[in-house]
């Protein structure tokens, strides 16, 4: 059954004022960083306005909030799925590492992580045997 439009946007301004507050500004700080005025952000949060896309956008780029979240009171999709793929990765690593008595500098094992996640999400994502080519050449 579909929500009312009143309790939707009730919702959404909730978990914007939990933002806010995760985030440690005031209801003024935060309607200047997202560029709305402090009565158009006071309406967002009492639930009578929706928030406009471009303020969302700013949320997301300015502080990294969920916006997914915000909006739909659920978290995004990939948030968990990206941290297990992560751990897994660098357990996988670290386990390669071990077996293969190698030592790397904590910096270029940072940049073969940073440079697989990145595979991760905007894909196509890097095989372990194209890693296990970076570290030989990343050896001490």
């Amino acid at each position: 059954m579909r929500q009312k439009t009143t309790d939707l946007l009730v919702g959404i301004g909730a978990r914007l004022a939990i933002t806010r507050n995760e985030i440690g500004l005031s209801q003024s700080d935060m309607a200047k960083e997202i560029g709305v005025s402090l009565r158009a952000y006071h309406s967002y949060e009492k639930g009578e306005r929706g928030l406009p896309i471009e303020a969302l956008v700013m949320l997301d780029e300015k502080f990294g909030a969920d916006v997914t979240w915000i909006l739909l009171g659920t978290k995004a999709a990939r948030v968990q799925h990206d941290i297990d793929a992560l751990e897994e990765f660098e357990t996988s690593l670290d386990r390669f590492l071990i077996e293969q008595g190698i030592r790397i500098k904590s910096e270029k094992r940072g940049a073969i992580v940073a440079r697989w996640y990145r595979s991760h999400i905007d894909g196509p994502e890097i095989k372990m045997e194209d890693v296990h080519t970076w570290i030989e050449l990343l050896r001490e």
